[in-house]
């Protein structure tokens, strides 16, 4: 991801409400637990792997360990393989790089609507040799793993819910159009082809979503209406503190959705460490982490796929 800094700024007025009325279904989605213990220990996992940069031996056993646990968990594994060329800028006096192949995992459940909700975050880390990526890479998947276990077994489900790892998020050589982003930028134009972006009726990112000091700001790119309902969720959840009323614009998986026409959000803490000295560093590991920052996420999310799953009741 890559942040915008200069776009920081407090909100003036609190948002208007968008509670719904109940719904069982929901309600049962709405009631499931959220381990926070669960969700780090998946990250435990992944960060006993070592650095895992696209092509390595590592990000292949990341691979693996993400299909297991969801089929694990009852879902329906679809892995869609796909190749990308990292940009070639002409002044950098090396050998081109050559082709490297990417990986997307979909963890479906499937619900009584044909309506699609997203969850969504990388897996990946940055290509750094000393970068374990415990918050950035390890926290989104950790989380997506116990909400896919959560949500699986569940006996009924309003709406579908697809889980999805994306892949390569994290530029090769240095952010930009053609450099980020690969992985949700690769799916948007295949569910595109295939006619599932009409039934995608909102996308939930997540992102480095663990640290212990909690704190998640409205970002800019994101859809408003989806971020006012996931910002009051937080607030009617006691939650409010670590949902901060500031803004700040973030350029990350969301985003390919957003320009699609399909509404997203992007769950992300840019606040790791005193100015987010943490991100990108070697110092991002797991003693930065808190099972209790999963299980805030969590709920948040979950309680929002219930919400939504009422906004669209019969479809």
């Amino acid at each position: 991801m890559r942040p915008r800094w200069g776009t920081l700024f407090l909100l003036g007025a609190a948002t208007s409400g968008l509670l719904l009325p109940g719904n069982p279904e929901a309600g049962q989605l709405a009631a499931a637990g959220v381990s926070g213990a669960r969700a780090l220990e998946h990250v435990r996992s992944l960060v006993k792997l070592g650095p895992r940069p696209p092509g390595s031996d590592a990000h292949r056993a990341a691979q693996h360990y993400i299909i297991r646990q969801l089929r694990q968990a009852g879902l329906e594994v679809e892995e869609v393989d796909f190749g990308v060329e990292p940009p070639y800028p002409k002044e950098f006096n090396s050998e081109r790089p050559a082709p490297t192949f990417l990986k997307n995992i979909i963890g479906k459940i499937p619900g009584s609507s044909q309506d699609i909700v997203v969850l969504a975050g990388h897996y990946e880390t940055l290509r750094q040799e000393d970068f374990v990526g415990a918050n950035d890479g390890g926290s989104s998947a950790g989380l997506l793993l116990e909400l896919a276990r959560v949500l699986g077994r569940r006996p009924s489900k309003p709406v579908t819910i697809w889980v999805v790892f994306f892949d390569g998020e994290e530029a090769f050589r240095q952010w930009g159009p053609r450099d980020g982003l690969y992985g949700s930028r690769h799916q948007v134009q295949a569910w595109k082809g295939a006619g599932v972006l009409e039934r995608l009726k909102a996308v939930i990112v997540v992102d480095m979503i663990g640290d212990k000091n909690l704190n998640v700001r409205r970002d800019l790119n994101s859809t408003p209406w989806l971020t006012d309902l996931v910002w009051q969720v937080a607030r009617d959840k006691g939650y409010g503190a670590h949902f901060l009323e500031e803004k700040t614009g973030v350029e990350d998986d969301h985003l390919p959705f957003v320009h699609a026409g399909v509404p997203a959000v992007d769950l992300i803490d840019l606040d790791y460490g005193p100015g987010n000295r943490y991100w990108h560093t070697r110092e991002d590991t797991l003693d930065k982490l808190s099972p209790r920052s999963f299980e805030i996420v969590g709920e948040v999310v979950l309680e929002t796929i219930a919400r939504l799953a009422q906004r669209w009741p019969g479809e």
